[in-house]
């Protein structure tokens, strides 16, 4: 069962990671992104192991040390929970990574790649989504210092 819920959990994730992707401008892909509840598979599938491996996750963010952390994740309900964490985050990430990005008017030609970027290694995804955005947010700046002195 481990196996199977390890094997579904990014599967339950790509669905709204295509729509991003593939169809950014379709209203239905804004509405969908817009809600958390995309995650409640994923962490459905997170509880279930979770519960398994309690005492465990318990000591591990309780008292967090590299070793007890190795333990949980060498327990495979262990890796399978923090695989199932680490893709709804990330989902969430992505979602308001494509939020964002519709509110700032960037390109989805810039944003499909990036969030491909994101769903493999969602920290650097991350990192280059906020460099873009603080750089739009500057270039917006002075047309709108412009249009608040002219108004």
């Amino acid at each position: 069962m481990t196996g199977i819920l390890f094997e579904i959990t990014f599967y339950l994730a790509a669905p709204f990671w295509l729509l991003m992707i593939f169809a950014p401008t379709w209203s239905v892909t804004t509405r969908i992104a817009s809600s958390p509840l995309t995650v409640l598979p994923l962490l459905a599938v997170y509880t279930v192991l979770a519960v398994q491996v309690f005492p465990e996750l318990w000591t591990a963010v309780s008292s967090p040390d590299i070793d007890t952390l190795q333990e949980l994740a060498a327990l495979a309900e262990g890796a399978g929970a923090l695989w199932a964490q680490v893709i709804a985050w990330d989902l969430l990430i992505g979602q308001w990574m494509f939020l964002q990005s519709r509110k700032l008017g960037l390109s989805p030609w810039l944003m499909g790649p990036l969030l491909l970027f994101t769903i493999l290694l969602s920290p650097f995804g991350l990192l280059v989504f906020l460099a873009l955005r603080a750089v739009r947010r500057n270039a917006d700046r002075p047309q709108q210092q412009r249009q608040q002195q002219q108004g």
